[in-house]
């Protein structure tokens, strides 16, 4: 199967895979080359793709959809991560929620920084108005 992994930006991954495993939100299910066409919603979770006679290889991905369609799989979601292997699953992810938690906070500072600056040219228009 041809399997696309697909951020809003960029494509993350592509690469002929053999079998995936995913979480929706009734459960895991798993992907093989004659499957039927299947559309999901993904929860956040762990998505594993295997190709040919290689091993797992994990990724944490957050909700997103999943699309297979014939020999394509596309799995669109806002933010993945790559995990080298099971065991590192809790650093990395604890890494980049941290990550993203730093620019949630800059980005509620600077957009209070502008409301408080709206705020002021108001008042100032009152003022003098």
């Amino acid at each position: 199967m041809d399997c696309k992994i697909l951020l809003p930006a960029e494509v993350f991954l592509h690469r002929t895979i053999d079998k995936l495993v995913a979480e929706a939100p009734n459960g895991s299910f798993c992907l093989l080359p004659r499957h039927v066409d299947f559309v999901s919603a993904l929860v956040p979770g762990l998505l594993s793709i295997t190709t040919e006679g290689g091993s797992p290889e994990y990724f944490a991905v957050d909700r997103g959809m999943l699309v297979k369609k014939g020999d394509e799989v596309l799995v669109s979601t806002r933010n993945v991560v790559a995990i080298p292997s099971l065991g590192h699953l809790k650093s990395v992810v604890q890494e980049q929620f941290r990550v993203l938690d730093d620019k949630e906070k800059a980005a509620r500072t600077a957009a209070a920084r502008l409301e408080a600056s709206i705020v002021r040219r108001f008042m100032e228009m009152k003022k003098y108005g």
